[in-house]
């Protein structure tokens, strides 16, 4: 069989590094202990700062009011820089960030924190009516009632947002084995979830 004489382009519905940010939404010392799973929502958002940190992707995140809240949670604070503070669910409170990104030549955004259905779910509706593209990375959001989380991601899906999970991201942003960032995107996904280990099949 002959070889191909050209690569197709690379399909529009995939995110890169150059045309997506990641966006870490209220994940906050007082909210975090109450929400389901809440261990692996943490260390999924943290893969994904990582791999972003690795691959030159925007990040943005918010607290929301973070004087009751608390702030957001270690390990991920340390992996953030200064973060907007809101009152309104919506991140659309911090526009001016998401003008800076458009600027860049952002035109999508990963999503991940929490909640789920209030101010994930906001945040989303909000961004697709302004003409992003938008992804929520299932396993890296979560609600304190798994109901809430199911009919939301239902909702986003509904209204045009890509369900996606944390792995699918990492290896979509990469888009190419043999280099040294697939090396470290690799690495990032043969951890185990916290509680499991290598003997966990």
């Amino acid at each position: 069989m002959s070889e191909p004489t050209r690569i197709p382009p690379r399909s529009p519905e995939l995110m890169s590094p150059q045309d997506t940010g990641l966006l870490v939404i209220d994940v906050q010392e007082k909210l975090v202990p109450h929400i389901h799973d809440h261990q692996k929502v943490v260390w999924n958002i943290r893969r994904l700062l990582d791999a972003a940190r690795i691959l030159g992707i925007r990040i943005l995140a918010t607290e929301q009011y973070p004087k009751g809240l608390g702030p957001t949670v270690s390990p991920l604070r340390e992996r953030l820089g200064p973060i907007p503070e809101k009152l309104m669910f919506s991140c659309r409170e911090c526009w001016s960030l998401f003008e800076e990104a458009e600027q860049a030549g952002l035109s999508r955004l990963l999503v991940c924190g929490i909640e789920t259905h209030v101010c994930v779910q906001q945040t989303v509706l909000d961004f697709l009516a302004s003409g992003w593209r938008v992804y929520v990375a299932a396993d890296a959001v979560g609600s304190r009632h798994r109901i809430d989380y199911e009919i939301a991601l239902r909702r986003m899906e509904l209204a045009g947002a890509v369900i996606t999970t944390t792995e699918a991201a990492l290896f979509e942003w990469c888009i190419r084995a043999g280099t040294a960032e697939f090396k470290q995107i690799s690495q990032l996904a043969r951890e185990f979830p916290p509680g499991e280990s290598a003997a966990v099949s």
